[in-house]
């Protein structure tokens, strides 16, 4: 007999992208990172820690920093939730929106991990596909009236977006919640922030892994009507931030002038990026994340990845049907970029 639910028995797990070995030295392009360190300000925060703070457990709505995220926002702290990364605020949504007889939706190819909440709540998901353009499939995704529609903007692994005015046509049809992933929007053109405004019904979730250069803290946040956050907050764990996390986030997030200076540095890193590869007759989408989709049209997408690795050289990969054939690389530093542009050049040959 099975010590597990049926749905966990049969789970197929999301599987991170892959780490170097320990001391390996590596380009590391395979995950999305920020190329370059969080603000300076951060590290004079860390440095300044009061380590006798760490005996006691933290404020559980991570106070510091959901203050200091409604100044930057222009909102009132109530329509602020902070989360260990906007993953936790992702399984925070499934667990109090979906379950048996109340599924999801989303267009696909999009981030794995909605399969895999969706999977381990025992809720039904349909998986709406996006053309090759990575047009919003309004129709289908209003038809399959879902309790939870999720649109990942800027989608990942593609890194195209959709207007907000298609956004608010979406909004104005489903009945469910309608969560907006903007995991990457510090990069893009628009945001959703005025459709929470306009609908008690929509949530855009936000995390400080990729525009803040913070990955490794796990910080994010989600933006709602205080009717929609009060759900969720019902089913959090008690003290999802830690103390660290929720000064060193104020801190970052407060740093407007750092972050945009450095987000625009990467948007032009990426336009570079475009530019050399499709100089090698790459196909890539286009993109306004801090990432590329790229299809090689001279060899498998699988085999350059192999030959990537094989010399410390790490892209994305993803052995699924949509994109067998292509490859998603994070924008890196220039020299970063240009080491993964050499060795497609060698390999080309």
């Amino acid at each position: 007999m099975s010590r597990f639910r049926p749905e966990i028995e049969i789970l197929e797990p999301y599987v991170p992208g892959e780490q170097p070995a320990a001391g390996d030295v590596a380009v590391k392009l395979n995950t999305n990172e920020n190329a370059f360190p969080p603000s300076p300000r951060v590290r004079q925060a860390l440095q300044a820690i009061d380590v006798d703070q760490l005996r006691r457990y933290p404020q559980p709505c991570a106070d510091e920093f959901r203050a200091a995220t409604a100044e930057v926002l222009g909102v009132d702290t109530s329509w602020v939730l902070p989360g260990n990364g906007s993953d936790d605020l992702l399984t925070q949504l499934f667990r109090a929106v979906t379950g048996p007889g109340r599924g999801v939706t989303y267009p696909i190819p999009t981030y794995v991990l909605y399969r895999t909440l969706a999977n381990i709540q025992g809720c039904a998901a349909t998986e709406v596909p996006y053309d090759d353009m990575y047009a919003l499939p309004t129709t289908q995704l209003t038809d399959a009236d879902a309790a939870l529609t999720i649109i990942a903007n800027p989608n990942s692994p593609s890194g195209t977006a959709v207007s907000i005015d298609d956004l608010r046509v979406l909004a104005g049809r489903v009945n469910g919640v309608l969560a907006v992933d903007e995991a990457y929007v510090e990069f893009a053109n628009e945001s959703a922030l005025d459709l929470v405004r306009e609908h008690d019904h929509v949530i855009v979730l936000r995390t400080l892994s990729k525009s803040h250069g913070l990955a490794g803290l796990r910080l994010g946040f989600a933006i709602a009507q205080p009717s929609l956050l009060k759900g969720l907050a019902k089913v959090k764990d008690s003290y999802n931030v830690d103390a660290i996390a929720a000064h060193l986030g104020a801190v970052a997030i407060r740093d407007i002038d750092y972050t945009h200076e450095v987000t625009e540095r990467i948007v032009a890193a990426r336009s570079n990026l475009i530019g050399a590869l499709e100089d090698l007759d790459f196909y890539v989408w286009p993109s306004q994340a801090n990432f590329i989709l790229v299809r090689p049209t001279h060899c498998s997408a699988e085999h350059l990845y192999k030959a990537l690795k094989s010399q410390n050289l790490f892209v994305r990969y993803f052995d699924e049907p949509r994109l067998a054939n292509t490859l998603r690389i994070t924008v890196g530093t220039d020299e970063e970029n240009h080491a993964l542009t050499e060795a497609l050049k060698e390999l080309h040959r």
